[in-house]
This record gives structure tokens, sequence and C-alpha cells, in this order.
């Protein structure tokens, strides 16, 4: 099983819905919890660093959300079914009311639940979620198609992956079998990605709790959208930082600053 924690940095632990394993890193300590919800392609331990840079005084939590890293595919990659997720990963953790961060699908996640669940959201921490987008039909993980899930060796699948084995070639998952895989199924990335398009102003706006925005210069949001999310909601900071849509891990340190010093506001 790959994990890209480094050894003692996190515990990995799990909870069942309906069957389906949903998984997540617990990278400890006594601080306060923060839940930090990827985005698409990606997973819980991409987090490791900002988990890092948090400590002692915040306790990161980072679910695979559902179909990708160690949790379990589903046939459901609707808004309510990951946002059911975060409700059941919650409960499960015992936290009445958290912060949550997320970077892009993380991010619109985090704002639907908090909309839904006002009650359980004390602050968000939105890292390129835009509110709205793909309002023209276009999916950009169309090249997703074409690519293959699994092989019968590491060096196979790579080889079919092509261009984009760079990216993901460091999270591949060896089975039981002695087969390969991706940490996430390309059929159902895509299908997600369709789903989490849409106008979510409504969302985005109906909260008031405090609220970081964080924009990459080169990310996804435009300017002048960034401008609109902050101006149409109350309690909204914004930082923009010189990086692109992976802001997080594009300028860690950068990002991890910003972090910090909005959670020492609260």
């Amino acid at each position: 099983m790959t994990d890209l924690t480094a050894p003692g940095t996190a515990t990995r632990a799990e909870l069942s819905i309906d069957g389906r394993r949903l998984s997540y890193l617990d990278f400890g300590g006594a601080g306060r919890p923060l839940v930090a919800l990827h985005g698409h392609l990606s997973e819980g331990a991409t987090f490791a660093h900002l988990a890092a840079a948090l400590s002692p005084k915040w306790r990161l939590i980072a679910p695979d959300q559902r179909g990708q890293g160690e949790s379990d595919r589903t046939a459901d990659y609707s808004r309510e079914g990951y946002l059911a997720d975060l409700m059941a990963l919650l409960d499960h953790l015992g936290l009445k009311k958290t912060i949550l961060l997320g970077h892009s699908l993380g991010a619109i996640n985090a704002y639907q639940f908090a909309a839904r669940h006002p009650e359980r959201v004390s602050a968000l921490v939105n890292a390129e979620g835009p509110a709205a987008l793909g309002l023209d039909g276009s999916n950009p993980f169309g090249f997703l198609k074409n690519l293959p899930y699994e092989a019968s060796t590491r060096d196979a699948l790579i080889e079919g992956l092509g261009p984009a084995a760079p990216f993901f070639s460091d999270r591949l998952r060896e089975n039981a079998d002695g087969s390969w895989r991706l940490p996430f199924h390309p059929q159902d990335m895509y299908r997600s990605e369709d789903q989490v398009h849409g106008d979510h102003w409504a969302d985005w706006t109906a909260t008031d709790c405090p609220a970081l925005l964080v924009r990459g210069t080169q990310g996804v949001i435009p300017a002048e959208q960034a401008t609109a999310m902050v101006d149409r909601r109350p309690g909204t900071v914004a930082i923009q930082l010189d990086a692109d849509h992976l802001v997080y891990t594009a300028a860690p340190d950068a990002f991890a600053t910003a972090v910090r010093d909005f959670l020492a506001t609260l």
C-alpha cells in the first residue's frame, strides 16, 4: 500500500458507510481539529506539509474522498453523496463543529456542506473552489477517458499512462494479485467533475462564518469572480498566491503561512 506520509506522522483509519470504506489520515496532536478535503485526482496525504506546518496548534484530519486514495469506489459522485460522506466523518470523529479546509472539489464540498449544515462549521478555508464553474458544458478531464485504470505490472501501467505518468507514478497502488492500479478510476473522476459543475453562488453566500479564499494567479477562479466572492459573502477575506490551481502543493510554504495567519484570527 502506498502512503505519501512519512512514518509516524499520521495514523490511517477508516469508517464504513453502507458497507463502503472511507479512509482518512489523522495527523494527530492535541491541537484544535481541522478537516482538510482534497480535490479530484488527489488524496488526503497531500496535506502532510500543511499538517506539519500547522502543528501543534492544529490537528489536521484529511479523508481520501470517495473513489480516491484508499477509499472505496462508488456509483454515486453526486454533490449530496460527497456531503453525506463528510457528515458521516464528522459524526464518526465526534466533531460537533469544526473548521473545514478544501481545495477545488474539496473546497466546493466544504462550502456546500456549510450551507446545508451551518451549525457544524465554524470557519472555512477555500483554496481554488469557484462559486460557479463549468457553465459552458466543457469538462477539463477529457484526457482521463483514454487512461488505463490498471495493468499487470507497474511498468506497464506507467507506460500506458503516457504523458500523464509523471503526475501519478508516485501514487500507484499494488493490488493483492500483484497487478497495479491508479489511486482513482479515470471514468469515476470524469463523472465526478461533471457533477461538481454549476452555479453555486447560493451555497457560497449562504453562510457568514469566517472564511479565507485562496486564489492562485494561474488558477481556475477568474480575478473578477474572486473579487465578487469576497464582496458578496460577509466575513470573507482573500489572498492571492503566485501559483497554479494546485496552490497548496505548488506554493506550500506561502499557503501554510496564509492559512496559519487566518486561523490565528479565530
